[in-house]
């Protein structure tokens, strides 16, 4: 659900608002040009992701980022950065022992070419 909150820019862009500091929905929605239903439908991703919580203080609704399924988040993109590291490394290092031990492509010869099966429309007379 983390990811699926994050891929949106929109979302993202809220979340860097809050990562200055809490916010009501209206400072979060005042710099995007989209209506309050769609302001508080990416609100409520973001809370069921667990990347947001909403406080009441008297009238006032706050937002507050919550930055640690954030970092459960980076920290299985870390663990699996290393893991692709690893394995575009050996992919290259193969690739390079193959083109290092490859042959140059030999031209066919004469012989090669004159045992070549014949199809059936060749062996008709």
């Amino acid at each position: 659900m983390v990811f699926a909150a994050l891929a949106d820019p929109t979302r993202r862009q809220i979340l860097t608002r809050l990562s200055q500091g809490p916010a009501t929905v209206g400072e979060i929605s005042e710099p995007f040009e989209m209506s309050a239903p769609a302001i508080s439908q990416h609100l409520k991703v973001l809370e069921r992701a667990g990347l947001v919580i909403r406080t009441a203080n008297a009238q006032w609704r706050t937002l507050s980022l919550q930055a640690e399924p954030l970092d459960e988040a980076s920290a299985w993109v870390e663990r699996h950065r290393r893991e692709w590291g690893e394995r575009f490394d050996a992919l290259d290092a193969h690739l390079k022992t193959m083109q290092a031990g490859k042959p140059e492509k030999p031209e066919k010869s004469e012989a090669s070419r004159a045992r070549k099966p014949r199809t059936s429309q060749e062996e008709s007379p």
